[in-house]
């Protein structure tokens, strides 16, 4: 059980990265299945338009906060998260994690050399973590099942997909548990930043939620326009929430409805 805050009508997990991580620990030493979603301000207004992203995200047992601008909105609105739970922080928290309990993983997702980039900082990181298999992420919806079979024969405990929205929260949706792992972590372009293709911001743009102008300025033509948008949109949605009858939306502790 964990503690929830509703935010854009979308509930979401108040944890901490220490409280997440244990979470996931617990969930899989028992045999449990956990599929996690993450969310930032970007994805927040996506899911206002693309109604199978929203269920997807929705239907995972875990939903955190990926960008500093949700925890600030989430205290704007009284509505507070305890910090921000960046997807790829909890991707390299649990590689370790894995590693120390002798867990195995599989990675799918990213172009074929930025995988094997990926796979080769990744044995010189964490030399002993057990590597169940891996795919690249560029396979038409036909070859899902397939799929889906190799991860589940390979016998791995954690699944990471570094795969784009919505392509990772629909697969975890349709094929999580038929890949037979007990949890699953959409991580999106993670493996392309441990592949060091491309580069994380600093902590202070982190900190004071730039990491997207700095992405953006890695990729002017592909981002910038986005971003530019999804953030208006993102700070919209959040004064209109702020105009609207105050009321008090109570801390949920019951388990999320499967």
């Amino acid at each position: 059980m964990t503690k929830r805050q509703t935010l854009f009508g979308v509930r979401l997990d108040a944890l901490t990265m220490d409280e997440t991580v244990a979470h996931c620990l617990a969930a899989v030493r028992a045999g449990e299945r956990l599929e996690i979603g993450v969310v930032n301000a970007a994805k927040l207004v996506n899911m206002r338009r693309d109604p199978d992203l929203a269920r997807a995200v929705s239907g995972c047992d875990l939903v955190l906060a990926d960008g500093q601008a949700v925890v600030w909105a989430g205290r704007l609105l009284r509505r507070p998260l305890p910090e921000r739970v960046a997807g790829i922080d909890l991707f390299t928290r649990l590689l370790g994690e894995a590693e120390a309990a002798g867990l195995s993983v599989y990675f799918l997702g990213a172009k074929q050399p930025v995988l094997d980039e990926m796979l080769r900082r990744v044995a010189v990181r964490f030399p002993g973590l057990r590597v169940a298999g891996s795919r690249h992420g560029y396979f038409d919806d036909a070859d899902q099942p397939a799929i889906a079979d190799a991860i589940a024969e390979s016998g791995a405990h954690m699944l990471f997909l570094g795969m784009t929205s919505p392509k990772k929260e629909i697969f975890t949706a349709g094929y999580g548990e038929r890949s037979k792992v007990a949890l699953v972590h959409g991580v999106g372009g993670s493996f392309d930043v441990l592949a060091g293709v491309t580069r994380r911001a600093p902590e202070r743009w982190q900190r004071l939620g730039f990491e997207w102008l700095y992405r953006a300025l890695q990729e002017p033509r592909r981002l910038g326009r986005r971003y530019l948008t999804t953030n208006v949109s993102f700070a919209l949605m959040t004064g209109r929430e702020m105009l609207r009858p105050t009321q008090v939306t109570p801390v949920s502790t019951a388990s999320r409805e499967s």
